[in-house]
This record gives structure tokens, sequence and C-alpha cells, in this order.
């Protein structure tokens, strides 16, 4: 049992990695949402602004940089197979 003080640290921690990592995937939704759609408009800055949000995530260690790494790598993907089929 961590000692009085660590666990507050911890647990506010918590709360603030669980936000973050909540709007992350929320951003990563409305993005795929969009991809779904074939809005490429709309897509490219809801794509970028995912990115943005798992990088930063990944940077603060609230997900492991692998893991952001393949969720940017996917969108990525699903971007440029939309624009591609678009032009």
């Amino acid at each position: 049992m961590p000692a009085e003080k660590t666990a507050r640290v911890q647990e506010r921690k918590r709360i603030i990695n669980r936000r973050v990592r909540s709007s992350t995937r929320t951003m990563e939704k409305q993005a795929q949402r969009l991809l779904e759609q074939g809005d490429t408009d709309q897509a490219k800055p809801a794509v970028a602004q995912a990115i943005i949000n798992l990088d930063r995530a990944a940077r603060k260690g609230i997900i492991h940089p692998n893991n952001a790494a393949r969720h940017k790598s996917h969108l990525a993907q699903r971007l440029n197979k939309l624009t591609s089929a678009g032009s």
C-alpha cells in the first residue's frame, strides 16, 4: 500500500491521464467518422488534430509511443486512400 501522499498524487495523475486519453480517443473517433463519410475537406483537419493529440499523449507517457504511431499510421492511410480515390 503506497503512502498517503503517494496515493494522492497517483489519484490526481490518474484523473488527468484519463481525461487526456478520453479526449484523444474522441478526436480519433471523430476523424474516423469523417473518413467513413468521405468528407475530405473536414477530415483533413480532424485527422491533423487527432495526430496532435496522439503525439501529446505519447510525449506525456499516457499512451505508449508505438500505440500512438500505430493509430496515426492507420488514420493517415485512410486519409491518403480517401484523397487518392477522390482525385
